[in-house]
């Protein structure tokens, strides 16, 4: 096996690999023979069959294990021995010209292929000493704590029938059956029985609602509306339908009380009880938003100092992934870039500088965490897979398998282990100082967050929308429930 390095631009290195025949046909004879104490064939005695008639039957199969294990090898020799780091899966070019291939297989000529690699930078890493971070922190306001309450006892509020005569109106909630048709037609998902359905809520499509206000218990009504262009299920979207509606009950809403009832209803002993476990789950998304504005602070210490050549082809797929996923949010929410007072090419190159950040900083962290030996145990995998599963109820046991039997699904698990465990080093080799801000100005200016991230993950560089108290207040109410 000759190996020749034919190029050596920046991230770029080719080699020229050439197996010869005599080679090929050593290997080739040495499969065989291997092969023939293993061979059962009819008419011989085990081991017996002659090398001639396993190499007329299984010639061809074997030579390409033959060729594909020589390929590895190389490979591995040319990665050993220049001491490379590989950015990607070494991309092989065999010969056009048929008859070279032909003749490899047989073994009666040389072949000579192409091993193509994009190869990681070499970091030098940069003094941190001089970084200084500020590590915003909150006192969970009273006021956040009794908006928590009065939405729990909102949501958990019981309604009680208003009478036949009673017409509904915004606020009420109404027990409906409908049957749904596009051109006359009924489809699938387009009927349902007893379905609750609260006036003002926005739980169906556009303009159903509306058309019930002032419906009375036992009315029928024609509710004509048109699916959203962005509706997930696309045979509908776009479309017109009618729906046919009856109002079997009209019910107002009974009077909010936050006392003792509502926290049992919720699984604690006491008010009391239930306040304290809001408060702490909102003090909990505080110090993850704490967490979250220093770590893009680290990031961005960092990001300022490093340059070097980025592999192409990682930032590339990294676009990619970016840009897929902000072409579905925009379809999803129907704007296009004008909407946005912006162009496709000028977001194209905002986004792209997005993924190089992305693509530069996941390379600085591996490389801190490879010489700092960041060291991430089964146990802490096993505990992220488990909360993993659990996002899926019903479906645990399949997620579970799925992770457990796809090494790339399971790297995916570990990366963001790894990659806290490094921002956790890096912490302590910085100053950080508290500084008490109010819950506005923690969650403020919070556009294109995940951008800081530094691993490449599905939809991580959209700008994300400012945080506000809805989205802060949502989580306590989950975890509280």
């Amino acid at each position: 096996m000759n190996v020749t390095e034919t190029l050596s631009q920046g991230l770029k290195r080719e080699f020229q690999v050439v197996l010869n025949a005599a080679d090929l046909k050593t290997r080739l004879d040495d499969s065989l023979q291997d092969l023939q104490g293993k061979a059962k064939i009819n008419g011989f005695r085990p081991g017996k069959v002659p090398v001639a008639h396993l190499r007329r039957l299984y010639g061809r199969s074997v030579m390409s294990d033959v060729l594909q294990s020589a390929v590895n090898e190389a490979n591995q020799k040319i990665v050993a021995d220049n001491n490379l780091k590989l950015a990607f899966e070494p991309q092989i070019r065999f010969p056009e010209n048929k008859d070279e291939i032909e003749a490899a297989m047989e073994a009666k000529g040389d072949l000579a292929f192409t091993v193509a690699l994009e190869v990681l930078p070499k970091i030098e890493l940069a003094d941190i000493s001089d970084v200084a971070l500020v590590k915003p922190v909150a006192e969970v306001p009273d006021a956040d704590v009794d908006a928590a309450l009065e939405r729990m006892a909102a949501g958990n509020r019981s309604y009680s029938s208003k009478g036949e005569k009673a017409k509904a109106e915004k606020g009420d909630r109404l027990i409906i059956s409908f049957v749904g048709t596009l051109d006359g037609e009924k489809f699938d998902g387009g009927t349902g029985e007893g379905i609750p359905l609260d006036l003002g809520a926005g739980q169906f499509i556009p303009g159903f609602e509306e058309q019930l206000e002032g419906a009375k218990t036992g009315e029928t009504r024609t509710v004509k509306v048109t699916f959203p262009e962005n509706y997930a299920a696309e045979n509908l979207a776009g479309k017109p339908a009618e729906f046919e509606v009856t109002v079997t009950d009209v019910q107002g809403p009974d009077e909010v009380k936050i006392d003792d009832e509502l926290a049992k209803a919720f699984g604690m002993e006491s008010l009391d009880a239930l306040k304290t476990a809001v408060r702490e789950q909102i003090g909990r998304d505080f110090t993850a938003q704490s967490r979250r504005k220093l770590k893009k602070s680290l990031l961005d210490a960092l990001d300022g100092k490093y340059t070097f050549e980025l592999p192409p082809t990682l930032v590339e797929q990294e676009f990619s992934a970016v840009w897929s996923q902000v072409e579905a949010d925009m379809k999803q929410a129907g704007k296009t870039f004008a909407d946005e007072d912006t162009t496709e090419d000028a977001a194209r190159a905002d986004y792209r500088k997005i993924a190089e950040r992305r693509v530069r900083l996941g390379l600085v962290l591996a490389e801190i965490g490879e010489q700092a030996k960041v060291q991430i145990s089964d146990d802490e995998v096993t505990q992220a897979l488990i909360e993993r599963a659990r996002q899926f109820p019903g479906q645990e046991k399949q997620v579970w398998e799925f992770y457990r039997k796809n090494p790339q699904a399971l790297a995916e698990i570990r990366a963001p282990i790894f990659e806290e465990k490094v921002v956790d080093h890096l912490l302590g080799q910085v100053k950080v100082a508290d500084e008490t801000v109010s819950r506005e100005a923690l969650f403020a200016d919070d556009d294109a967050e995940e951008a800081a991230d530094a691993k490449p993950k599905k939809g991580a560089a959209k700008k994300t929308k400012k945080a506000d108290a809805k989205a802060e207040e949502k989580a306590a109410d989950d975890a509280s429930a």
